[in-house]
C-alpha cells in the first residue's frame, strides 16, 4: 500500500487536458475568447425584377364592385338587392372567359362577410378593407371555402365538403362555398349537393362560377340567382386599355388599343394580358404603333387577305393566285386565309346594312369592306358567303390543304359575277345570255360532240354581244359619270375608290380625261385609270393632270349634297319647332328613303279608296 504522504499522480488520460472547452462560455465569470474574425459578405444578388412584377390581369383586378367594367345590371341588381336585405343563399355567374366571374364570386363573399367599426351588415360598399377583406382576398380566410370543380367532380368530394355546412362560421358571418367551373361537377355531385341547395342552413352561402351554362342541371339553376356577365364592348374596353396604360407610364397608340380590344373578344383579362405583351414591343417612353400591335397580334397579314377578297369579287383568278401563294410564302395556315375570307365577307355584308362603324375595324380597312359592301348585291355576298363555309371544310379535310384553297379561289371568282337564280331565270324567260363569271372563261368536256356543241353555243350566246362590247363602251362614256358607273359594273374596288376620292375632273371627252389630283393621290393613278379604260374599252384613253381648276371629286361632291340635305332638313319650320321643344336635341343622320319603283310607285292611294 503506498505511503499516504505520496502524491498521487495524474491518469495518463488526463495529461495535456485544458481547463475548459474554448467554445464554452466560463461559468464563474472568465472573459470569453476571442471571436473568430466575421467572414467577408457575399455580393449582393442581383435583384430578379421578373419574380417580382404582377401581370397587369393581377395588378389591376377590380377591388370594388365600382371597379367592374361592362357589368352596370349585375352591379345595380345586387346593391338593391343589399339595401333591401333581400339576398340570395345562392348565387350562378355566367359569362365567357375572362368577363370576371371569379372576381365577382370574391366581392360578393367580401360583401357578405363585410364588417367594420360602423358597419355590422352585408355591405357592397367595399372602398375600405373590413375585418375579413383581406383574408379572404388572401384566400385564407376559414369561412370562406374557394375551390376549383374540375379538380373535385366526384361525389364523395362533395360530402365531404358537404358534411361542414352544418357547423356554423368561425369567425365572420356568413360561411362562404365559392365553386368555380362547377359544370364540371359529375351527375352524382350535382345530387349530392341539390339537396342543401334545398334547405341550407341560414349561415351558409353558395357562389358558382361557369363557363357553360348549358352543362349545368335546371334543378341546380332554378335554385340560384343567375347574372351573366356581358361582354365588355370594344368601345368600353378601348377607354379601360388606355387609362391602365396611361397608369403604367406607357404609351400605346388609340388604333393599336382598338386592335387589342378587338383581339380580346370582349374578355378584359385577355385585353390586359395583350397590352402586357404590347407595351414590352418598344423602349420605354416610346409609342406603341398599330403597326407593331398588329404585328405582335399576327394580324400583319389582315390587309393582304381584304386585297385577296377584292380581287376575288372582281373576279381576277390569276392576281387571286398570286396573292394566296405570297401569303403561303410568309407562312401562313391555308384554313386561317379561308376563316379570314369568312370574315371579310361578313363584314362586307355588315357595313352594307349597318355602315362602316359597325365592323370596329381600322378605318382603311373598313372602308374598304364597305366599298365592296356597297358595290356587291346580297345575294352575291350571301352565295359568297356559303360557298367560304363549304371551302373551310374541304381544306380542314383536305391532304392538301393549299392545292384546296386554290381550286377554291378559282371557284368563288367564277361565281363572284355569276347572276342568281332569280336573274338567271328571268334572263333565260326573256331570251337573254346568261353572262359572268368574272373574266374566267370556263372550259366544257365530255368528247368531241359535247365540246362541239358548247362551242357553237358560246358562238351563238357570247361571241356576238362581246363583238358589240367594244363600241357600245366607247360610245356609253359620255360623261365622267360614266366612268365612275363602269369602273363599278367592274368592280375593281380600289381604283374606284381612288377616283370617286382623288380625282377632281377639269374636262372630258370620250378618250380624253383632264382632272387637278387632290391632296394625297396616288402616283400611278393615272397610268392604271388610263389602262383599265382602255382593257374595258378597247381605246386608247389619254388620262392628264392640271395643276388647277378641277370641279369637286365625287367623295367631295357627296359630302356636300349632305352638308346642304342636313341644313336644309334643320331649316324647316317643323324640324325647328322639334328642336325648340326638345332643348338639347341633335339630328344625328339623314337617311333617303327607297322610293318604289313601277306602276305600284304612280298610283294614288285616295284612288284606291275611291276604287274599293
Amino acid at each position: 500500500m503506498p505511503d499516504s504522504n505520496t502524491p498521487l499522480e495524474p491518469p495518463p488520460w488526463e495529461d495535456d487536458v485544458p481547463e475548459r472547452d474554448p467554445d464554452t462560455a466560463d461559468i464563474f465569470g472568465a472573459p470569453e475568447p476571442e471571436a473568430a474574425p466575421a467572414p467577408k459578405p457575399l455580393p449582393a444578388p442581383v435583384e430578379d425584377q421578373g419574380a417580382a412584377y404582377t401581370v397587369l390581369a393581377r395588378k389591376y383586378r377590380p377591388r370594388t364592385f365600382e371597379d367592374l367594367i361592362g357589368q352596370e345590371a349585375m352591379v345595380r341588381t345586387l346593391t338593391n338587392a343589399f339595401a333591401s336585405g333581400r339576398i340570395a343563399h345562392a348565387f350562378m355567374l355566367t359569362g365567357v372567359r375572362g368577363v370576371g366571374k371569379t372576381t365577382t364570386a370574391r366581392l360578393l363573399a367580401r360583401a357578405l362577410n363585410f364588417e367594420s367599426d360602423t358597419v355590422h351588415q352585408p355591405s357592397v360598399d367595399l372602398t375600405v378593407d373590413g375585418r375579413h377583406c383581406r383574408a379572404i382576398v388572401e384566400g385564407r380566410h376559414m369561412d370562406v371555402l374557394e375551390l376549383d370543380a374540375a379538380s373535385r367532380t366526384k361525389v364523395d368530394e362533395m360530402r365531404e365538403l358537404l358534411d361542414g355546412v352544418r357547423y356554423a362560421p368561425t369567425e365572420a358571418r356568413y360561411k362562404v362555398y365559392v365553386i368555380d367551373e362547377v359544370h364540371m361537377l359529375s351527375t352524382a355531385a350535382f345530387n349530392a349537393l341539390l339537396k342543401t341547395l334545398e334547405e341550407p342552413p341560414p349561415h351558409a352561402k353558395f357562389i358558382f362560377a361557369t363557363t357553360e351554362i348549358r352543362k349545368v342541371p335546371v334543378t341546380i339553376l332554378s335554385r340560384c340567382q343567375r347574372f351573366d356577365l356581358r361582354r365588355v364592348e370594344p368601345e368600353v374596353l378601348v377607354g379601360h386599355l388606355g387609362r391602365i396604360a396611361e397608369a403604367e407610364d406607357a404609351r400605346v397608340d388609340a388604333e393599336g388599343l382598338a386592335l387589342i380590344s378587338r383581339a380580346a373578344e370582349g374578355s378584359v383579362r385577355d385585353g390586359l394580358s395583350l397590352l402586357d405583351q404590347a407595351i414590352v414591343q418598344a423602349e420605354r417612353g416610346q409609342m406603341v404603333t398599330a403597326a407593331v400591335v398588329r404585328d405582335m397580334l399576327g394580324l400583319a397579314d389582315r390587309a393582304l387577305t381584304i386585297a385577296l377578297f377584292e380581287q376575288i369579287m372582281s373576279g381576277d383568278v390569276a392576281a387571286a393566285l398570286k396573292q394566296f401563294r405570297d401569303l403561303w410564302g410568309f407562312g401562313v395556315d391555308p384554313a386561317q386565309v379561308m376563316l379570314d375570307l369568312l370574315e371579310h365577307s361578313h363584314g362586307a355584308s355588315v357595313a352594307k346594312a349597318l355602315g362602316p362603324d359597325a365592323l370596329h375595324l381600322p378605318k382603311d380597312q373598313a372602308a374598304r369592306l364597305t366599298a365592296i359592301g356597297a358595290t356587291a348585291s346580297a345575294g352575291t355576298l350571301s352565295r359568297l358567303w356559303q360557298m367560304l363555309l363549304k371551302a373551310y371544310e374541304e381544306v380542314r379535310r383536305a391532304p392538301d390543304p393549299s392545292a384546296t384553297v386554290e381550286m377554291a379561289l378559282i371557284r368563288l371568282c367564277y361565281a363572284a359575277d355569276l347572276p342568281g337564280p332569280e336573274e338567271a331565270l328571268k334572263a333565260l324567260r326573256d331570251g337573254e345570255p346568261v353572262t359572268g363569271g368574272g373574266g374566267v372563261t370556263p372550259s366544257g368536256g365530255g368528247g368531241a360532240t359535247a365540246s362541239a356543241r358548247g362551242a357553237f353555243a358560246a358562238q351563238v350566246q357570247v361571241a356576238a354581244p362581246v363583238a358589240q362590247t367594244a363600241p357600245q363602251a366607247t360610245t356609253a362614256l359620255a360623261s365622267f359619270d360614266d366612268v365612275l358607273k363602269l369602273i363599278q359594273s367592274k368592280r375593281d374596288i380600289t381604283l374606284l375608290m381612288d377616283v370617286q376620292q382623288y380625282v377632281r375632273p377639269i374636262s372630258f371627252r370620250p378618250g380624253a380625261i383632264e382632272f387637278e389630283p387632290a391632296p394625297r393621290a396616288p402616283a400611278d393613278l393615272t397610268r392604271r385609270l388610263s389602262s383599265r379604260l382602255k382593257e374595258w374599252t378597247g381605246q386608247t384613253w389619254l388620262v392628264a393632270t392640271a395643276g388647277g381648276g378641277g370641279a369637286e371629286s365625287a367623295w367631295e361632291r357627296q359630302k356636300r349634297e349632305e352638308r346642304e340635305a342636313r341644313d336644309q332638313i334643320l331649316a324647316d319650320p317643323f324640324v325647328m319647332s322639334v328642336m325648340a321643344a326638345f332643348p338639347g336635341a341633335e339630328l344625328l343622320g339623314v337617311r333617303q328613303l327607297a322610293v318604289p319603283q313601277g306602276e305600284a310607285a304612280s298610283v294614288n292611294p285616295d284612288e284606291d279608296v275611291e276604287e274599293d
